[in-house]
C-alpha cells in the first residue's frame, strides 16, 4: 500500500462513521452532518453518534443529531479556527448544546495511521521470545491485565495478536480488532514489572507488519493525555492522523 492509499482508506472509515463523504473532511470550511446509522461504521464507536467532531487537519466535521444540527452548526462555525471546536474552554460551550438531549463530550483521542517506510524500516528488538497469536489462542486471555490489547466485549472482532514470552509467561500483547471496513486498530498492554524495556515498542511493529501481510491497514489510538502512549506509537512506526471526540 501507498501513503495516499492508506489516507484514502482512513478518509473511506471516518465518512462512514461521520455520514458523510471522503472529500468533506478535506474541505477549507466545517462540515456538519446528521448522524445516521451504517453498517460499515466504526465497531468501537456509538452508531449513530449522539454527536461526534472529527478533524483531519484542514476543518471539522461534525455529526450529529437532526434536532442538534442547529446548534451544533452554530457552535463550530462560531470559533475564530478549526481547531477550536475540539479544545477546552470551547467544548464547555458544546456542551450546553446538547445538555437538551441529555448528552455531553466524552470520549477524545488522536488516531495514527502508519508511515510505510518508519514500520518497515525500525530496528526494534524484543528481549523475549514473541510468537504471532491468532483468535483460538485468546481463550483465557480476556483478563484485565490484557484490556487493552484484547476486548472482551467484542472478542469476535479481535484477529490478530503478537505476544512476548518469558518461558512460558505472557509479559507483553499487542492485539488488533477488526474495527473497520478495511482497518484493524492496535491496542498493547505490558505486564508492569517488565515495561522499559522496549517490548511495548517490538510488539506493536511487528503486529502492524502482521497486519500489512493481512491486506489491512493498521491504526493506532491514545487519549491525548497519554503521552507514553503517543511515543509509543511514533517509535512503531506510526504518525498523528486526525483527532475525534464523541458525545455520550
Amino acid at each position: 500500500m501507498t501513503r495516499k492509499e492508506i489516507l484514502e482508506i482512513a478518509l473511506k472509515q471516518s465518512a462512514a462513521d461521520c455520514s458523510c463523504s471522503p472529500e468533506d473532511f478535506l474541505r477549507e470550511e466545517n462540515v456538519v452532518t446528521e448522524s445516521l446509522p451504517s453498517a460499515d461504521a466504526r465497531k468501537d464507536r456509538p452508531n449513530p453518534a449522539l454527536c461526534r467532531l472529527v478533524t483531519f487537519g484542514s476543518n471539522v466535521v461534525a455529526a450529529c443529531r437532526k434536532d442538534l444540527i442547529p446548534g451544533v452548526t452554530a457552535y463550530v462555525n462560531s470559533q475564530s479556527a478549526f481547531y477550536r471546536c475540539i479544545e477546552t474552554p470551547y467544548l464547555y460551550e458544546l456542551n450546553k448544546v446538547l445538555e437538551p438531549a441529555g448528552g455531553r463530550m466524552a470520549k477524545m483521542h488522536t488516531a495514527f495511521l502508519p508511515d510505510i517506510e518508519a514500520v518497515f524500516g525500525a530496528d526494534l528488538s524484543c528481549p523475549y521470545e514473541t510468537r504471532v497469536l491468532h483468535p483460538e489462542d485468546f481463550t483465557g486471555l480476556y483478563l484485565p491485565c490484557w484490556g487493552n490489547a484484547l476486548c472482551a466485549e467484542r472478542p469476535q472482532l479481535d484477529m490478530l495478536g503478537v505476544g512476548a514470552y518469558n518461558g512460558g509467561k505472557l509479559v507483553g500483547l499487542a492485539g488488533c480488532s477488526a474495527d473497520g471496513m478495511e482497518m484493524w486498530q492496535i491496542g498493547i498492554d505490558v505486564l508492569p514489572e517488565y515495561r522499559r524495556q522496549g517490548i511495548a515498542s517490538a510488539l506493536t511493529n511487528r503486529l502492524a507488519r502482521e497486519i500489512f501481510a493481512c491486506g489491512k491497514v493498521p491504526f493506532y489510538g491514545a487519549a491525548w493525555s497519554n503521552v507514553r502512549s503517543m511515543r509509543n506509537g511514533i517509535r512503531c512506526g506510526f504518525r498523528p492522523a486526525w483527532v475525534e471526540i464523541t458525545a455520550e
